[in-house]
């Protein structure tokens, strides 16, 4: 019996039957409304122009790969010295780089909580924090979506142990912003850790993108932040922020950290110079901005019909199941969009969606075409 290949066939097929099953698709020359490159970081000839030229006067002697975790052969100065910029931008008081925002989440949540304490987080939580919250052994217990009055109603019920609550500074697919300072509040009153993921708000909100929790002048009161590069910063890893003694710890108990080979020269490198690049140019952000409001002026003033959730960059369009999600999405790439849908089990049932994210690189007539024809499959 092959009990193995049976189960591997068995999910499969049931995936299959459902509507579910998830294939890799290669990037498409369309219209972007689907990436996560924000501001078109990724693609920034002037940061790949100044990571060149950092390398070549700077880094030369550094092998390519970091050969290494950071407590064997991965450190250097680049990563040490990057770190500081990260924490400084974050007006936070120390940063230690990760490998991705999984990562570091995971690491974050499974290294501090442990079992016995609860961790409060909002329920719809990335799948990354998830993990690490099973990996805690720490009690869970979710609240409603942004809701501190549900968050306050749970505390009360389950007051013992360590108590930490976790939230997003924008959520991936809802696409609306966390209620930080009244979590704020409410952390502080109950001796409650806050972390704050703050991966979709990096180079989106705050001054120069600086984020959420710094917008809201609230950065000294969250005891941890993710910040993933991903995204708007168009490089790769992620990094937590927190106080001193938060980043020796991680060091020395975060296996995550510990046993993972450190990233190479030149992801540190493309870091370094996405957050000069936020320190020294607007422009992207600004037109961002811009492009965020035009489009809830044309929707509001042309497609009243049409609902949409978030307050952008990301957007969450609501169909009615899997089938109809996927049939929207594939006639309007037909017309040249790249956008896809979110199926269950990504998102619950009941809640599937078309994703729309707008970047700086968008133009007006793009958006304006694209709600044409989406009013049009829609009907």
């Amino acid at each position: 019996m092959n009990v193995l290949e049976d189960r591997i066939q068995y999910y499969l097929e049931k995936r299959a039957e459902e509507g579910n099953l998830r294939t890799l698709k290669k990037q498409v020359d369309k219209i972007d409304f689907c990436s996560n490159d924000y501001l078109g970081l990724s693609a920034s000839t002037w940061i790949k122009q100044q990571v060149e030229i950092d390398y070549q006067q700077h880094y030369a002697h550094l092998r390519k790969s970091a050969t290494g975790s950071r407590l064997l052969t991965g450190n250097s100065d680049l990563f040490e010295e990057t770190e500081s910029l990260i924490a400084n931008f974050h007006k936070g008081e120390s940063a230690l780089l990760f490998n991705s925002g999984f990562d570091a989440n995971v690491a974050l949540v499974s290294t501090l909580a442990r079992k016995g304490d609860v961790i409060y987080y909002d329920e719809f939580c990335h799948a990354s924090i998830l993990t690490g919250i099973k990996l805690s052994e720490a009690t869970a217990i979710p609240f409603k979506h942004n809701d501190v009055g549900h968050l306050k109603t749970l505390f009360h019920q389950n007051p013992n142990g360590a108590s930490f609550c976790i939230t997003e500074s924008i959520f991936s697919m809802e696409g609306d912003k966390c209620p930080l300072k009244e979590l704020v509040i409410f952390c502080e009153i109950n001796t409650v850790y806050l972390f704050l993921d703050e991966a979709h708000a990096l180079g989106v909100v705050g001054e120069k993108g600086s984020g959420w929790a710094v917008n809201e002048g609230v950065e000294d009161k969250v005891f941890a932040r993710v910040y993933t590069y991903g995204k708007a910063l168009g490089a790769h890893g992620a990094a937590i922020v927190g106080s001193g003694e938060l980043r020796q710890y991680m060091i020395n108990f975060a296996k995550p950290f510990i046993y993972s080979t450190a990233l190479d020269t030149h992801a540190v490198l493309s870091i370094k110079w996405g957050y000069n690049f936020l320190y020294n140019f607007d422009k992207q952000i600004d037109r961002l901005n811009y492009l965020n409001k035009k489009f809830y002026e044309i929707l509001t003033i042309n497609y009243p019909s049409i609902t949409v959730l978030g307050q952008g960059p990301i957007f969450g369009i609501l169909s009615p199941s899997n089938q109809e999600a996927k049939r929207v999405a594939a006639a309007l790439q037909n017309d040249g969009f790249d956008i896809r849908p979110i199926l269950y089990p990504t998102v619950p049932k009941g809640q599937e969606r078309l994703r729309f994210i707008l970047h700086s690189y968008n133009e007006e007539a793009q958006i304006i075409d694209f709600l044409h024809k989406l009013k049009l499959y829609l009907e």
